[in-house]
């Protein structure tokens, strides 16, 4: 299953707080080999999503993420201009 960073958690926490529900967080799905993941804010997870929470942060991974994703660790890293850059490492 996909693990969080306490950095990736600070930053999807920090951007989801934009989000008028309650029940929001930052989606993950695979958008192909050429172009790899695509992120976006959402209200509420997809039924078939998996929902990972970190430390008050809600990632929802779509199905077609899941496989790719199970090994994974998401980072990020915020600049000094508040841009934030999420990177995925292999767990280990």
């Amino acid at each position: 299953m996909l693990t969080l960073t306490e950095n990736a958690a600070t930053a999807v926490t920090s951007i989801t707080a934009q989000i008028p529900a309650d029940g929001g967080g930052l989606r993950i799905r695979d958008t192909g080999a050429q172009t790899g993941f695509e992120l976006s804010l959402v209200e509420r997870p997809e039924p078939s999503d998996t929902v990972v929470e970190t430390d008050g942060a809600r990632v929802f991974v779509a199905e077609d993420a899941t496989v790719a994703l199970d090994d994974r660790v998401l980072d990020a890293e915020i600049g000094a201009d508040g841009a934030v850059r999420f990177a995925l490492g292999v767990a280990g």
